[in-house]
């Protein structure tokens, strides 16, 4: 399915369109020799937001959970690229261990979990599931909507210290669904004989969206330069602010300086372009997910006025962890819409392959506004014949399959981000 725009895509995305479409072979070439320097996130999920004048990445996440959002046509594809991830680390492996959230943001996401298994399971691999919960002592089940059940055991560490694993289950490779906000368990650390994807620097506790963006910012400029396009065309302006306070007040001349910076920087690219909306930039937590801590803001002194209520929500997110921390991001406006619905098109991908994706839908917010929100719904996406293969004939702007390649082309460079990102933070880089 493919959205109808409200505004089509015009001026500068059309130019990049045209762009990208005639420099596919060098794009595609440019990635495989990217990938033989970095290694990508064993899987990754992009929240993207199309303006019709601006297609960028807004989230990058390292720990996707909607597989069951996946059209079914792309199982296959998600199987391949799955084995190709697991021969990196461990071409023998037959047992794998999933470690699922404690507390999900969705009572959906045990679908996710079933979807997961399915996939890792057409690999060849043992698939069982393990919890961090250390008041689970036994196996317990948890029932699906479709009447199956999972089983969920608790995770044991060897008696050397030097494995993790289940009763009676020495996985080789130990995969997290489960981002840690909380922050590191014990029992995840200084595990020595076994591959634990994704590392724990990719966790929440420690990971930082600036420093995606940063990543981003240094792929974005070697691969604007080399299809010749204005890199803002794909990537959002963004500051970091820390030492925030909004329950006392601290911080906030800080924040609001900050906002003040991005909405000017901005104003002078609507300028530059002609465009004729209105500038907003999006106030996140620097780290986390689940779409808690974010607030869009178009005037600065909005920051300031927040009631009780709107200062509690950026102040405590998911698992009740407090943010002092945040990023303030350009608002790329999604004029896109499924019955007559606002959408953003979300992309997923194992090793450094598209697999799928699905439109996050929401009756209920504006263009301007975040959409990851309780009243969202999804749309899955058919990239299978889609992503790949561009339509070279197509008028620009007109084309679905034109469209789906230009969100693969964005969503593998944040991609080749988070490698760089996960690179540049890994506290034993001599690893790599």
């Amino acid at each position: 399915m493919v959205p109808h725009l409200s505004t089509a895509l015009n001026g500068p995305l059309l130019d990049f369109e045209k762009k990208i479409l005639e420099a596919t072979p060098a794009i595609e070439r440019w990635f495989r020799m990217e990938w033989q320097e970095h290694t990508p996130p064993f899987y990754c999920s992009v929240d993207m937001r199309n303006s019709g004048f601006k297609l960028a990445p807004v989230d990058t996440n390292l720990f996707p959970g909607r597989f069951d959002n996946l059209a079914s046509e792309m199982l296959p594809l998600a199987v391949q690229a799955s084995m190709a991830a697991i021969e990196k680390y461990c071409p023998d492996a037959r047992n794998l261990l999933l470690i699922p959230e404690g507390r999900p943001c969705s009572g959906a996401y045990w679908e996710n979990v079933a979807r997961q298994i399915q996939i890792f399971r057409q690999t060849g691999l043992n698939v069982r599931l393990g919890s961090l919960d250390p008041h689970l002592t036994s196996a317990t089940t948890v029932s699906l909507a479709d009447g199956h059940q999972l089983i969920l055991e608790p995770v044991l560490r060897s008696s050397n210290g030097r494995r993790l694993g289940l009763q009676d289950f020495d996985p080789c490779t130990i995969l997290l669904n489960h981002d840690l906000s909380e922050g590191i368990p014990a029992i995840l650390e200084d595990i020595k004989e076994q591959t634990l994807l994704p590392p724990l620097h990719a966790a929440w506790a420690v990971r930082r969206k600036t420093n995606h963006f940063a990543a981003y910012d240094e792929v974005v400029k070697k691969f604007a330069k080399m299809v010749s396009i204005d890199p803002w065309m794909i990537n959002p302006f963004f500051a970091k602010c820390s030492g925030i306070n909004f329950e006392d007040g601290s911080g906030l001349d800080g924040l609001m300086t900050a906002v003040d910076s991005i909405l000017a920087k901005i104003r002078k690219k609507y300028k530059e372009y002609g465009i004729k909306e209105k500038p907003f930039v999006i106030v996140k937590a620097d780290a986390g997910t689940c779409g808690m801590g974010i607030m869009t803001v178009r005037d600065s002194h909005e920051v300031r006025d927040l009631n009780s209520k709107q200062r509690n929500k950026m102040t405590v997110v998911k698992d009740g962890r407090e943010v002092r921390e945040f990023i303030v991001q350009e608002g790329v406006y999604t004029f896109e819409q499924i019955d007559d619905a606002v959408a953003e098109p979300v992309v997923y991908m194992i090793d450094r392959y598209v697999v799928g994706g699905f439109y996050r839908v929401h009756q209920d917010r504006g263009v301007d506004e975040n959409l990851n929100a309780p009243g969202m719904e999804f749309v899955p996406l058919a990239f299978a014949q889609q992503h790949a293969i561009p339509d070279m004939r197509a008028k620009p702007g007109t084309a679905a399959p034109n469209r789906f390649y230009m969100y693969g082309v964005v969503a593998r460079l944040a991609l080749l981000a988070a490698s760089l990102e996960l690179e540049k933070t890994d506290p034993n880089p001599e690893i790599y």
